[in-house]
């Protein structure tokens, strides 16, 4: 998902110059076909809103996204694709066919959530608004590939390239864009894809990420003697160590520019409410828009949790064993940046003043960290409506159609505009 974005990047716009090369989407826009198939794009949006939560409402956990890709895969074909696969990592990947005289253009939204298996996915619709866990992040934007995949077909529309539509695990949480990582790095597509386009998550429309933030992911573990909790009382503790970690680092100086953060995310361990745990363990995600502020922030992270575990071992009884701490890296995501000055960017700031609204770039932590990484030009585009509170089990989009449809023709918009409307 969008996450720590930047809204100015100052830098970006005052350093790199405008494109020589004129965007494509203002022609589009104007194209007969390109406008029957935003006709079809508004009288198909009820099945749109039914494919939302049909998607929603399946179960698709970090690492156990494959009922999902399944469904989506049928739902891919059902919507007109025959060349449609799920690769060795788990991506849904369909294939509509150009005339071949342009390059291989990718367009993706995530199949996984953040919440873990079990968790209450009934979408709950109160007028125009859909509540579930999910349901923006990123349902909505898998239903916005179908509908483009429709509208392409109904209007007939003719491409000088090819298009991969695809729906990829491993976006959120542990996954460490493995679904990604997969495609432009082991799968049969590598070398192949010169443009990639991510929609994550609903937005009105006008927002277009540029730069890629870096971030790493650890599970810091606290191991010690354990005991009984009445019997042992006085030995140290992992539970404890790790509190005074928690505590140290929720005073941890970061700057806000370049933005950096840090987050406690997932807590476990222990085996009974009456025992001293010889185990406790937490996630934690440290993200900045630069190298340096992430590499410090990493590093006194790492110091602040050896001093927690130093202060524990001081404060208790070590007769029968120290407490211990194993900092593991657990995800590491790529720096990376899409010149504003790109054919990409420019083409879809063109499409989307185009369609009366302001363009504003910025920086996010998404699967287009991947390609922007390796140098391919890449952008995430939001997949239209509003919404709110993603992340979170009250998460919600509205679908309310005008801005709902808006969204969805931009996407279009550029996706057609790069691949070359014949």
């Amino acid at each position: 998902m969008k996450i720590g974005r930047n809204l100015i990047l100052a830098l970006l716009l005052c350093c790199q110059a405008a494109s020589s090369q004129a965007p494509a989407g203002p022609r589009i826009l104007v194209n007969p076909r390109f406008q029957a198939a935003q006709d079809f794009i508004s009288k198909d949006h009820d099945r749109f809103v039914r494919e939302i939560i049909q998607i929603t409402e399946i179960d698709a956990p970090p690492f156990k996204e494959e009922k999902r890709a399944k469904a989506f895969a049928e739902m891919m074909r059902q919507s007109g694709l025959t060349d449609v696969v799920i690769d060795a990592e788990g991506n849904a990947i369909g294939r509509r066919k150009g005339t071949g005289t342009g390059p291989l253009i990718a367009i993706a939204a995530h199949l996984d959530t953040v919440f873990p298996e079990g968790t209450n996915v009934k979408v709950r619709r109160e007028g125009t608004k859909l509540y579930a866990p999910g349901v923006g992040d990123d349902a909505r934007g898998l239903a916005v590939l179908l509908a483009i995949i429709r509208a392409m077909d109904t209007a007939q529309i003719q491409t000088a390239s090819d298009i991969l539509f695809i729906g990829n695990v491993g976006e959120e949480g542990a996954g460490d864009l493995r679904g990604m990582r997969y495609l432009f790095q082991k799968g049969p597509y590598r070398n192949q894809i010169r443009m990639f386009i991510s929609l994550d998550p609903y937005g009105v429309g006008n927002d277009v990420t540029v730069g890629a933030i870096g971030s790493k992911r650890f599970k810091v573990v606290f191991k010690g003697p354990g005991g009984h909790s009445f019997g042992s009382f006085g030995l140290v503790s992992p539970a404890l160590a790790m509190g005074n970690a928690i505590a140290k680092l929720s005073r941890m100086q970061v700057p806000s520019r370049p933005r950096t953060t840090f987050n406690v995310g997932v807590l476990g361990g222990g085996t009974s409410v009456n025992s001293i745990p010889a185990e406790s363990w937490m996630d934690v995600d440290i993200r900045s828009e630069t190298r340096d502020e992430l590499d410090k922030a990493v590093d006194n992270f790492t110091r602040l949790m050896r001093e927690a575990v130093d202060e524990e071992n001081r404060a208790r009884s070590t007769s029968q064993g120290r407490v211990e701490v194993d900092v593991q890296l657990i995800g590491d995501r790529p720096f990376g940046q899409t010149s504003i000055s790109a054919p990409i960017v420019q083409t879809a700031a063109s499409v989307i003043q185009g369609f009366g609204l302001t363009t504003v770039y910025g920086m996010s932590s998404t699967d287009s960290n991947i390609p922007m990484s390796m140098g391919i030009p890449a952008i995430t585009l939001e997949s239209g409506g509003t919404g709110g509170r993603n992340h979170t089990l009250d998460e919600w989009i509205d679908v309310e159609r005008t801005n709902s449809v808006r969204g969805i023709n931009i996407s279009m918009g550029v996706l057609l505009s790069l691949a070359g409307l014949q």
